[in-house]
């Protein structure tokens, strides 16, 4: 697990258990102050667990939760200094937006005019100055992600943990709303802790993320560090798509033994009957399957008894490369790629 100078969050052994089922297994994790952070991971695989226990509403089974420097896996969640933003932005529908806002603050005796200066700074912060009178029910649902997130910034605390907050808006909505979170995090300063299953998601927001699988965490590092040097067989696949080289074929397809991965975007696809650059590795196949997706085209090739995916532009290609548009299956075809571009994985 990579370190971090200052560590906001600190997770030691963590583990929790429902009865016979290890939700979270000897989890060790360090989250910096100021960091974006993502939890990645697919449904089941330990994510939301750890951060309910960061939270303070799951308590572990064993292990430690340090905020701030404090062993705090006994302080109950009101008194810990984090804010959650959940998936359905749980707002009070009979209360204006002011009022949802202003919910956290009036609980912790903030008097009344401090109070209005502060929900009114956190409202201008995520753009809602001018909604402070309305009902949630009059929102759209991106208007009501930046009520809940300005609600739990208010507080000001130290950690913001957002369980998968994105998930309820159209793609569109989404893209527009990362962006956003990525501006207010680095206006606020605070460590933004992200839950999703979304690795293009994680991708795009972090700074750091960590890759759940079965409760454990496979492999943690920046995103362009996790998405080109995949470390296990399943982040390869889980953080966006690769080739997987098995042990079985490595010798004949790559030159020595072991498990390799491969990204579709990595390998060429030429015109049958071309041959590889210098430094190049190939194989000659056919064509399985075409999938035209506006500035990319999938090209699926059976090759080796291997079933390879590239991915290619539709832009002019040059003469020794296939063009995807004009490719039909069974069409024989070549692909080839740098050896550079072969990633070893553990197993």
């Amino acid at each position: 697990m990579s370190a971090v100078s200052t560590p906001q969050i600190e997770l030691k052994g963590l583990r929790k258990t429902f009865g016979r089922v290890i939700a979270v297994d000897a989890v060790d994790l360090e989250i910096g102050d100021g960091e974006f952070f993502a939890m990645l991971g697919p449904s089941g695989s330990g994510k939301t667990t750890v951060l309910r226990m960061i939270a303070g509403f799951e308590r572990p089974t064993s292990g430690s939760v340090i905020l701030g420097g404090v062993d705090e896996t006994e302080v109950p969640a009101f008194r810990r200094d984090v804010s959650t933003v959940f998936q359905d932005y749980a707002l009070f529908p009979h209360m204006t937006v002011g009022q949802n806002v202003a919910y956290g603050l009036k609980v912790r005796g903030v008097g009344g005019a401090e109070r209005t200066r502060r929900v009114g700074e956190a409202l201008e912060m995520v753009r809602l100055g001018d909604l402070a009178a309305r009902k949630p029910g009059e929102l759209s649902g991106g208007q009501r992600q930046r009520v809940a997130l300005a609600r739990a910034l208010v507080t000001r605390p130290r950690v913001l943990l957002l369980d998968e907050p994105l998930g309820a808006l159209d793609l569109k909505l989404r893209e527009q709303m990362q962006l956003e979170l990525k501006a207010i995090q680095r206006e606020v300063g605070i460590t933004f802790l992200f839950v999703t299953h979304d690795q293009d998601e994680a991708l795009t927001l972090c700074d750091r993320l960590a890759v759940f699988n079965a409760g454990r965490i496979e492999q943690v590092g920046p995103p362009s560090e996790v998405y080109e040097y995949p470390a296990t067989r399943f982040v390869a696949g889980f953080v966006g798509s690769s080739n997987v080289i098995p042990a079985a074929s490595a010798q004949a397809v790559v030159g020595r033994p072991g498990t390799f991965a491969i990204r579709p975007e990595k390998i060429r696809v030429l015109a049958a009957g071309a041959t590889p650059s210098a430094g190049e590795l190939g194989l000659t196949g056919t064509v399985d399957e075409v999938v035209y997706s506006g500035a990319t085209t999938r090209i699926v090739v059976d090759a080796a008894g291997l079933q390879l995916s590239a991915t290619v532009l539709n832009d002019e290609a040059p003469d020794d490369v296939a063009a995807a548009s004009a490719l039909r299956r069974g069409d024989p075809i070549a692909v080839a790629w740098h050896e550079s571009a072969l990633r070893p994985l553990e197993v």
